[in-house]
């Protein structure tokens, strides 16, 4: 079965996000605990979901020599990446929806991280990339993944939408929210150790784990 179209091929859709992204509240926590989970000696790293590269960047400001792989399949996000990396040789910019599988020829990593990107697959893609991310990883790399999940009653999502100065009755049809503890169990199930929501502000969070070594 082809999978449903995504309202991120939409250029206008991802413009919008880009100029929302700053005002995110909160989002800077979550981006601080990425930066101490990755350890500053990572040497390589891939980046799913990469937007205009924003969480790439902070990662490599302590890291300026880590080599990168930075994926999107939207090509306002891909044009945006560009314009932040084209230029360092260190960063791989690559064409992917991660709908499909993630290709072997990647090689493997010391990190993966995702930045509010996984929730826009269903379900049970969700818990099969997280297993292909477990595969890509080296011994004792470390995934991380700032996500968007569920709310566990319909009064504390419309908390979370007025907190974001979101009307009540917002709804992003790319969005495919779950709740971080099923998630985190199925981190644990695929085999990541100290696997953890290790971040929560209302629907925001922070779901790692690290590769046995």
């Amino acid at each position: 079965m082809e999978p449903a179209p995504s309202t991120w091929h939409s250029a206008a859709h991802a413009l919008d996000y880009l100029a929302r992204a700053d005002r995110i509240p909160h989002r800077t926590e979550g981006e601080a605990m990425v930066l101490e989970l990755v350890p500053p000696d990572a040497g390589r790293i891939l980046d799913l979901g990469t937007g205009d590269g924003r969480l790439l960047a902070l990662l490599k400001c302590d890291r300026p020599e880590m080599q990168a792989i930075a994926v999107d399949f939207s090509e306002t996000m891909l044009a945006a990446v560009g314009d932040r990396f084209g230029a360092d040789p260190t960063v791989d910019i690559v064409a992917h929806d991660f709908r499909d599988p993630l290709p072997s020829d990647w090689g493997d990593f010391d990190a993966i991280v995702s930045s509010f990107a996984i929730h826009h697959v269903a379900d049970g893609r969700k818990r099969s990339l997280y297993g292909e991310i477990f595969e890509r990883l080296r011994p004792g790399g470390i995934f991380c993944n700032l996500e968007h999940v569920s709310s566990p009653t319909p009064a504390l999502h419309r908390a979370f939408l007025r907190a974001i100065g979101y009307p009540e009755d917002f709804c992003d049809p790319a969005n495919q929210l779950l709740d971080a503890h099923t998630q985190v169990q199925w981190l644990r199930a695929i085999g990541f150790e100290d696997a953890d929501c290790y971040w929560k502000w209302r629907e925001l969070a922070l779901l790692a784990g690290r590769k046995p070594a």
